[in-house]
């Protein structure tokens, strides 16, 4: 029997123009999948469809606006980065010499894999359903329209699709010498599609359907009222439809696009056409097995739903560009680039979740992007024509270290490890001799808060700057520079000892935001003062002056650590676990201050008062701004530092807040501030999650390169059953359940390599009986819980 798929393409599509086609809608294949209903209130907000070389955003409700500030009003549509390919079409029904714009959706569902918009009363006796999916690896999308008659009487009409083409370039375009042209459109009569060329380059896009249309013009009026902004053109695509009661039919669009050959162009429309199917099926199935990884079950069953589409949420926004490689970008739908920082924090989640291909290759991209600095600095922010908008933040090149250390400890890779070192080496030389004026081991520059001015010695550069040495050292001895291993730990030490001496200021029971001159605070303090007063935030403005009052007396070139804007990044020596405990406990507590229901403020004098109170929406102001926001980076990131001081509870109720912002305007996705403003996906949202979960709560902490797996699991007090299943550790897989109560815990761990070692280590809090397999073993009420083990499977029972 012939295999359809060893037809050849061509002839195949004429075969199948040359009958009346009949297909099943594609959302049959969702019945397994879970889905998410959006609320009625968001459908005038955000959602996209993703792939990893196509994508397309517009609104829930079906429509296209102009949207995003990078390119202003143009980041939504249809991108195939490094070009725009459309921004946008318009769907409608004539019946009956009425028109009706399918635009004003009435329930937007979103799955992992696509897509859909649900219109039931738009038009009289027509239900009409949107389902669109992008297949990874192609320069294309496939979009169903679906129409059930709910009447008594069969029906005729028209359905009308509009394609308003865009063909441009990315941000930074200008740099790359990319400059947008007038787009022209030809009708293909081969496919029955409408192509539109960017004049004056290579750039296409192809749009057609799997029916032959009864009539097709070129600049004409629609029955939609859209007026996209650019130079592309409109193409129309008219089809007649009849349906008797009860019955459906389904149109199937295809949108193609190259930023190279027309020859590329057609290829993949015409693959889209031929394989629609079968790549859905294989975006199902790539979706399970992420899913599949690091599976969480828990009795929250929110929080436990929220991770599983973190992990979802990651996966939309891998970015490929074959001329510079396969990326995680960082957001949707204004940063769908590459940044350093966004992957540095992003790439420990995924290593966790069983993601080591994504990793590696966004290593390697961002390793790439870097090595145009020329001196081991990590890149900040590149566009997807290659561009680099900013060279690197002071915290990116220390960070990037600690990275290839972590990923390290779960992959046990030598090679990995051995390909990075030399620019990690590289880099905390150009980090210390260049950046280090005045020779006392706290960098000067930017580091995650870029506000105006404050560029001195931040808290988070100095923090990661130890974490680095730190890590580095590990790295040296690996590599047998033992020498090289002790001059990072002296490093390290040092800086370990003066971030608790200098950075700590005692009458903020709080790390300082930066050290610096009183100058350089009293300036600083203004501009505060502005800022507090123009956001109302009263007890702000009084500690403001007081604060300035107090240190207008100090010399004014005097050097100290000053506690300003309370940013989120003073719990950053928390995070990593340098702080004193002492310090650290009074620090976290003063932290918890700067919350409000959904989380950590970026900078802590926005709070007011009100804040414990606010359920609503983000207030954000009317030019793009982060002022006032709660945003999940700082969220997770004050839980992982609970965890560090053993107090789960805290660390829960953190993550539990960011978890209210899931869903919330965009189903399924998390806001990148919450709950509703910025990016409507954001790639550091897993480091929020798998970090404190995976490697605090359940205590995984891999040591692959040693064929060993240290375990210390700190449970909240509400988690009384919880398992953690499939998390890839080198070669090995592992599986962690634990059953907690009054009495006691049990811990089953299974793994698929019996050689590995399992350290288990817990805290002693009172236990006085411990069996492992079924054997008792003596355990002393004064002394901690350490096993080490071997085999497959192993259960542990301690009991008060």
């Amino acid at each position: 029997m012939i295999q359809v798929r060893h037809i050849p393409i061509l002839f195949l599509f004429l075969l199948l123009f040359s009958c009346k086609e009949t297909i099943s809608p594609l959302s049959g294949k969702l019945v397994d999948l879970q889905g998410i209903e959006g609320n009625e209130e968001y459908l005038s907000s955000p959602f996209f469809a993703a792939g990893d070389r196509v994508y397309m955003v517009g609104h829930q409700d079906g429509s296209f606006p102009d949207l995003g500030w990078h390119v202003e009003g143009e980041m939504g549509g249809i991108w195939n980065h490094p070009i725009k390919l459309m921004d946008g079409f318009t769907a409608a029904v004539l019946l009956e010499n009425q028109q009706y714009c399918l635009d004003n959706a009435n329930l937007f569902i979103n799955y992992p894999i696509g897509n859909k918009h649900l219109f039931f009363n738009t038009i009289p006796g027509i239900e009409v359903e949107r389902f669109q999916f992008v297949p990874d690896g192609k320069e294309g999308l496939i979009i169903d329209f679906t129409f059930r008659n709910v009447d008594n009487k069969t029906l005729n009409f028209d359905f009308e699709f509009t394609g308003h083409t865009d063909l441009m370039p990315v941000w930074l375009g200008e740099r790359a010498n990319m400059v947008d042209h007038e787009d022209i459109l030809e009708f293909d009569a081969s496919r029955q599609a409408w192509r539109g060329k960017d004049q004056g380059n290579e750039w296409y896009v192809l749009f057609g359907a799997n029916s032959k249309p009864k009539a097709y013009d070129k600049e004409s009026s629609t029955y939609c009222n859209y007026d996209p902004r650019g130079k592309g053109s409109t193409g129309k695509l008219l089809y007649g439809l009849k349906l008797n009661p009860g019955s459906s039919q389904t149109l199937r669009f295809f949108i193609a696009g190259s930023y190279k050959k027309k020859q590329e162009l057609e290829k993949t429309f015409d693959l889209l056409r031929a394989n629609a199917e079968h790549y859905l099926d294989d975006k199902i199935q790539h979706y399970q097995q992420i899913s599949g990884k690091s599976k969480l079950t828990i009795e929250d069953k929110k929080l436990e739903q929220a991770f599983e589409w973190v992990k979802y949420n990651t996966e939309w926004l891998v970015r490929e560009v074959p001329e510079f490689g396969r990326g995680l970008g960082a957001g949707m739908p204004d940063y769908p680039w590459w940044f350093g920082v966004d992957n540095e924090y992003t790439l420990k989640g995924a290593i966790a979740t069983g993601r080591k291909d994504l990793v590696y290759n966004t290593i390697e991209l961002i390793h790439k992007l870097s090595e145009s600095n020329g001196n081991g600095r990590i890149i900040h922010e590149v566009s997807t024509n290659g561009v680099v908008f900013n060279p690197g933040n002071i915290n990116e090149t220390p960070q990037f270290a600690s990275l290839i250390w972590w990923v390290f400890q779960w992959t046990g890779d030598k090679e990995f490890l051995a390909r990075y070192y030399p620019t990690i080496k590289k880099g905390l030389k150009w980090l210390m001799e260049e950046n280090d004026e005045d020779g006392n081991l706290f960098p000067d520059g930017y580091g995650m808060m870029e506000i105006h001015g404050l560029e001195s010695e931040m808290i988070d550069v100095a923090t990661y700057t130890q974490r680095a040495f730190d890590d580095a050292s590990k790295m040296a001895a690996f590599m047998g520079e033992e020498e090289q291993a002790k001059e990072y730990r002296a490093v390290a030490d040092k800086l370990a000892q003066k971030i608790n001496e200098e950075f700590w200021v005692e009458a903020f029971n709080s790390f300082a935001d930066f050290i610096g001159t009183t100058s350089q605070a009293l300036h600083l303090i203004d501009a505060a003062i502005v800022r507090a007063d123009t956001l109302k935030k009263p007890w702000a403005v009084e500690e403001l002056l007081s604060t300035k009052k107090r240190i207008s007396k100090y010399p004014k070139d005097k050097k100290q650590g000053f506690v300003i804007f309370h940013n989120w990044v003073v719990n950053t020596p928390m995070e990593m676990g340098i702080a004193d405990k002492e310090k650290a406990i009074r620090a976290l507590d003063k932290g918890s201050r700067f919350v409000n229901p959904f989380g950590v403020f970026v900078t802590g004098i926005d709070r007011d008062e009100s804040a414990e109170k606010e359920d609503g929406s983000f207030a954000g102001s009317k030019v793009f701004s982060y002022t006032g926001a709660v945003m999940t980076l700082p969220t997770g990131v004050q839980a992982i530092a609970e965890n560090n001081y053993g107090r789960p509870d805290k660390a829960l109720d953190y993550l539990q807040r960011i978890t209210r912002s899931f869903g919330f305007a965009l189903p399924g996705s998390i806001y990148e501030v919450s709950p509703d403003y910025g990016m409507m996906t954001q790639a550091w949202n897993l480091y929020s999650y798998a970090v404190p979960i995976i490697t605090q709560f359940f205590g995984i902490q891999p040591q692959a390169h040693l064929k060993m797996v240290n375990i210390r699991p700190q449970l909240p007090e509400t988690w009384n059953k919880v398992s953690l299943e499939n998390v890839i550790i080198g070669e090995n897989v592992l599986n962690v359940t634990y059953s907690q109560s009054s009495e006691g815990l049990i811990a089953e761990i299974s793994q698929d390599q019996e050689d590995w070692e399992i350290r288990f280590n817990l805290e002693n809090q009172g236990y006085n009986f411990l069996k492992l397999n079924g054997t008792d073993l003596e355990l002393s009420p004064d002394a901690e819980i350490s096993l080490h083990i071997k085999g497959k499977k192993n259960r542990i029972e301690i009991k008060k």
